[in-house]
């Protein structure tokens, strides 16, 4: 694994978890398309969450990361 890549993970975790707790977060819906959509671009680029809302109209990074930690939890977001 990247040494780099798990340094810029641990801290952005720990900024996170000061910003918004699990119980605040709101439900987050997505279409099948979307779903699909992000699931096949985080196989291809991993947790780049801006990238991937790139390509998602009306999406932040934000939801989409909480997003996909709701549906996955952290451990499929560290393969």
């Amino acid at each position: 694994m990247d040494n780099r890549r798990w340094i810029h993970r641990k801290t952005t975790y720990a900024s996170r978890s000061e910003e918004v707790t699990s119980i605040e977060w709101k439900a987050v819906t997505m279409s099948e398309e979307e779903e699909d959509l992000i699931f096949r671009m985080y196989k291809l680029v991993g947790d780049r969450w801006s990238l991937i809302a790139g390509r998602i109209p009306g999406r932040t990074p934000e939801v989409i990361e909480r997003y996909w930690l709701m549906k996955h939890g952290f451990s499929f977001a560290n393969l």
